[in-house]
C-alpha cells in the first residue's frame, strides 16, 4: 500500500455513476444474449480435454454422474458455460468469481466461532472475471433445477427473477455500507429462520430444520465413525472401492510407502501456508492414513485425498482433504494466466469472497511419483458442512433459496471493493433481472442440447461411464 498525499479521495457516488456510464456501450439487455458458436462447435469436446490430466480410472465415474440428468451435466459442465460466457458481451466490471455458482455450491458450514453460516462453499474455478458471469451461472441453475421439479415456465422464471432482484437489490444495499461493513457481514442461519419464518411452510420449515440437523451432524467424529475400520486395534480408513480407496490398497508396499511419504510432505509443506497460529494447532495432531476420495462431479477424476488425524487420543479424530486445484475454466476461457498457482489461487479467491473461511484453509504444491508437480489446496473434510437437496424443493421454496443465493453472491462480490459501480450499473429498475432471466431460459434450452450430446457420446461408446 502507498500513501499518495495529492491523490483523489474515494467518492462512492463518482463511482455509482461510472457504472451507470458502463450502460452506453453495455445495455444490461446485452446481459440476455446467448451467443452462437462456432461451426461445428462440440461440447464434448471440451469435456474431454478436461480429463486428460485426471485419473484416467474416475473419469468413467464422472461422465455417469453427469448423464444422469441436465442438472447434473450442469454441475459438471462450467467449462462449457465459461466458454460460452467467454465469446458473450461482458461487463468491464470485474470481481472475484465464485467461477461455479450453480445452486448445489451454496451451504451451511461452521464459522471459526461454530456459528452456522450460509455461504458460497466451492471455490474450485475462483478467478477475476466479469460480475455477471456468476449471476448468469447462478440463474441458469435456477432454471434447469426448476425443470427437473417439474415446475412450470412461469414458476421458474419467478424463480430466476427472485435471484436476479436479490442480487441487484443487495448490491445497492452494500453499496451504502462501509467497507469493514461488508467484510463482516454473513448470513447467519439461526437468524435467517427467524426472519423467513412466517414466510415459509410447515413443508419448507422441515426442509430447513433438516439442512441444519445434516450440518450439526457432520463432525469429525461422525466421520470417523462412517469412514473408518479398526483394524489390529488401529484406525485405518475404511476400503470402499472406487470412492474411498486408502493409499496401502492402491499400490504395491513399496509404493504405498513412497506414497505415505508423498502425503506426509503435501501435511508439512502445507503448513507453512497457515497463520503462525495454527500451525501449532495442527502440530497437535498425528497423521495416521490416507486415502483418495472421490467427490462431486466436475471434480471426479481430479487427484483428492483426504487425511486421519488423531488429536489427544483415539477418541479426537479430525480429518483434512488435499484437492487437487488446476487452472480456473474463467482463466481459460479468457485466455489468462494466473498468478497464482492452482492451490493459492482456490485459497486467495476463498478467503476473499466468504465471510468465514475454514480455519484449515491452505494450500502446497508438491511433485507425485510421476514426476509431475501438481498444486493443492487443503481444508477440513467435515466441519458442519450440509448442502440443500435440490430435489425437495418446490415452487415456494426454490424462489426463496434463489433469492438467498442471490443475497450471498452479492455480498460476496461486494467484498472485491467496487459494490458502488456495480450497483451503478445494475440500476433500480428490473431491466437487469428480466435480462438475467432470459438468459437463464435460453442457457437451459443450450444445455439440455449438450446434455443430449454427452448422452450421445454414451451411446456410441465415445465416452465410458461406470456407476460410482
Amino acid at each position: 500500500m502507498k500513501f499518495v498525499h495529492d491523490a483523489p479521495l474515494p467518492n462512492r457516488e463518482f463511482d455509482r455513476q461510472r457504472g451507470r456510464a458502463l450502460r452506453e456501450n453495455t445495455p444490461r439487455s446485452v446481459v440476455a444474449d446467448v451467443t452462437d458458436r462456432p461451426p461445428h462447435f462440440d461440447p464434448v469436446s471440451l469435456l474431454e480435454a478436461q480429463s486428460v490430466d485426471r485419473v484416467s480410472e474416475l473419469v468413467p465415474i464422472r461422465n455417469f454422474r453427469m448423464v444422469q440428468s441436465p442438472f447434473t451435466f450442469f454441475r459438471g459442465a462450467a467449462v462449457i458455460q465459461a466458454d460460452d460466457l467467454a465469446r458473450a458481451p461482458s461487463t468491464p466490471i470485474e470481481v472475484q468469481l465464485c467461477g461455479d455458482a450453480h445452486l448445489s455450491n451454496f451451504g451451511v458450514f461452521a464459522s471459526p466461532e461454530r456459528r452456522l453460516v450460509f455461504d458460497v462453499n466451492d471455490f474450485d474455478e475462483t478467478a477475476r472475471g466479469p460480475f455477471e458471469w456468476d449471476v448468469k451461472r447462478l440463474a441458469a441453475s435456477v432454471v434447469i433445477a426448476g425443470e427437473s421439479l417439474g415446475l412450470t415456465a412461469r414458476q421458474q422464471e419467478a424463480a430466476a427473477l427472485s435471484a436476479a432482484r436479490s442480487y441487484r437489490t443487495s448490491m445497492r444495499e452494500f453499496s451504502k455500507q462501509s467497507t469493514m461493513e461488508i467484510w463482516y457481514a454473513a448470513l447467519d442461519l439461526d437468524s435467517l429462520i427467524i426472519e423467513l419464518q412466517d414466510f415459509f411452510s410447515d413443508e419448507a420449515l422441515r426442509q430447513v430444520d433438516g439442512l441444519v440437523s445434516r450440518a450439526k451432524g457432520k463432525t469429525a467424529q461422525r466421520a470417523f465413525e462412517k469412514l473408518v475400520d479398526v483394524v489390529d486395534g488401529r484406525p485405518r480408513i475404511a476400503y470402499d472401492p472406487p470412492l474411498l480407496v486408502p493409499i496401502d490398497r492402491m499400490f504395491d508396499a513399496d509404493v504405498s510407502v513412497s506414497m505415505s511419504e508423498w502425503c506426509a510432505s503435501v501435511l508439512e509443506g502445507y503448513s507453512s501456508s497457515l497463520p503462525s497460529d495454527r500451525q501449532d494447532l495442527l502440530a497437535q495432531f498425528t497423521p495416521i492414513d490416507f486415502a483418495r476420495k472421490v467427490v462431486g462431479v466436475g471434480s471426479v477424476g481430479t487427484r483428492c485425498f483426504i487425511m486421519l488425524l488423531l488429536g489427544r487420543d483415539g477418541g479426537d479424530p479430525f480429518f483434512l482433504q488435499a484437492k487437487e486445484a488446476n487452472a480456473s475454466v474463467v482463466d481459460r476461457a479468457r485466455g489468462v494466466v494466473s498468478p497464482y498457482d492452482g492451490g493459492e489461487r482456490v485459497v486467495r479467491g476463498q478467503r476473499l469472497m466468504q465471510a468465514t473461511p475454514d480455519l484449515f484453509l491452505g494450500w502446497h504444491n508438491v511433485v507425485g511419483l510421476d514426476g509431475i508437480e501438481r498444486s493443492y489446496y487443503l481444508r477440513q473434510l467435515y466441519d458442519n458442512k450440509a448442502s440443500i437437496n435440490i430435489d425437495r424443493l418446490n415452487a415456494q421454496t426454490l424462489t426463496v433459496y434463489a433469492r438467498i443465493c442471490g443475497w450471498v453472491l452479492a455480498r460476496a462480490h461486494a467484498r472485491s471493493g467496487n459494490s458502488a459501480e456495480i450497483a451503478g450499473y445494475l440500476g433500480k429498475t428490473e431491466k437487469f433481472d428480466e435480462a438475467i432471466a432470459s438468459y437463464a431460459f435460453a442457457y437451459r434450452r443450450r444445455n439440455e442440447e449438450d446434455f443430449a450430446s454427452l448422452q450421445a457420446a454414451r451411446d456410441s461408446g465415445r465416452i465410458t461411464t461406470v456407476e460410482g
